[in-house]
């Protein structure tokens, strides 16, 4: 693919725009037939293979969570996500936007997130009705202040 063809991917492609790689072995956790059918399609046509699911037996580079009010606790949640992840993997958590089923307060994913060791690193459009949070562990041996 030209450079130019690549920059262009990642205008059209919303998979692309989150930092999905060619060869990226990517989890997908809490599927339901409400989440966005058109974002996991982009993503497999960036990584080039579809995703996995919550029975892959091996560390992926990305987990992708889906993950509504109603599905228990969001800590455990991401906790158990960490656990299936290379170090330096990230975790792209999709919520319902505000006013649908199951949406979550941002302040919620804040917290569970800070407590599971995790950091916010940006937060996306994930779709129609659903909206995505980067998250990624602190990195190994940065200097403490």
């Amino acid at each position: 693919m030209s450079a130019t063809a690549d920059h262009a991917e990642k205008r059209t492609n919303p998979a692309a725009r989150l930092g999905f790689e060619p060869g990226q072995v990517v989890q997908e956790i809490g599927y339901d037939d409400d989440v966005e059918q058109e974002l996991r399609e982009d993503i497999e046509a960036v990584i080039g293979q579809e995703l996995v699911d919550e029975d892959y037996d091996d560390v992926a580079d990305v987990v992708v969570l889906w993950f509504r009010d109603e599905d228990g606790d969001l800590t455990d949640a991401l906790v158990d996500a960490i656990g299936l992840i290379e170090e330096g993997g990230q975790i792209w958590l999709m919520t319902p936007k505000t006013g649908r089923d199951g949406y979550i307060e941002p302040s919620d994913i804040n917290e569970a997130a800070q407590t599971a060791g995790l950091s916010q690193t940006r937060s996306i459009n994930a779709g129609k009705d659903w909206v995505g949070s980067r998250l990624v562990s602190p990195k190994a041996g940065k200097p403490k202040r």
